[in-house]
């Protein structure tokens, strides 16, 4: 494998570069207080409220909670369904932060540090995220994100940013990236 290259990449206050990792999935984060966080990422449990109905959940408070600093004026609200097996990854912001809140389903999400200067960079995080453990993500920009939908129900993502969509603040990465090396195959075999 050749020596990864800087990601040149519109006009980031930071340096990013593909880290080389070794095959897996990184850290495993089973906290949102774990150490082993990637610098800038942020998680919390959210309560739900289930009854012989189903369940609330809250997904915001404007102001309030992991987005609090996000600015009403440019802050966007999306969803996005995917199938059993489907992988989207990997794709990195250089301005926007995202707050991931799975809804439905499980997902198996894959974080990467890209960010040279970065205390934690090269670390790759892995949580398992949705119906099952209902945690709020706030993914930094530099940081590569990415995700697998687990189990045989789709599932669905809400995630606020917070700016609006802007495809020249977004970098892809095919998410078999030999750099990165993630282990998108079952771990627990």
């Amino acid at each position: 494998m050749s020596s990864p290259a800087p990601l040149h990449f519109g006009n980031a206050s930071f340096k990013l570069k593909l880290p080389e990792c070794g095959l897996g999935i990184g850290d495993l984060i089973t906290s949102p207080q774990s150490p082993k966080l990637i610098e800038g990422v942020k998680a919390v449990a959210v309560p739900l409220w289930p009854d012989d109905r189903g369940y609330f959940m809250e997904v915001l408070r404007v102001g309030h909670g992991l987005a609090a600093r996000f600015d009403p004026a440019t802050t966007q609200v999306s969803s996005a369904l995917s199938y059993s097996g489907t992988i989207k990854a990997f794709h990195f912001h250089l301005h926007q932060h995202d707050c991931w809140q799975p809804v439905m389903g499980m997902f198996q999400i894959a974080l990467v540090d890209f960010r040279v200067d970065s205390p934690t960079f090269g670390k790759r995080n892995t949580f398992y995220l949705g119906a099952l453990r209902p945690w709020q993500l706030i993914i930094p920009p530099g940081v590569g994100h990415g995700y697998k939908i687990i189990g045989a129900d789709p599932a669905m993502l809400v995630y606020v940013t917070d700016q609006f969509y802007n495809p020249e603040d977004e970098g892809r990465i095919v998410y078999n990236e030999p750099h990165i090396n993630y282990d998108w195959e079952t771990q627990r075999k």
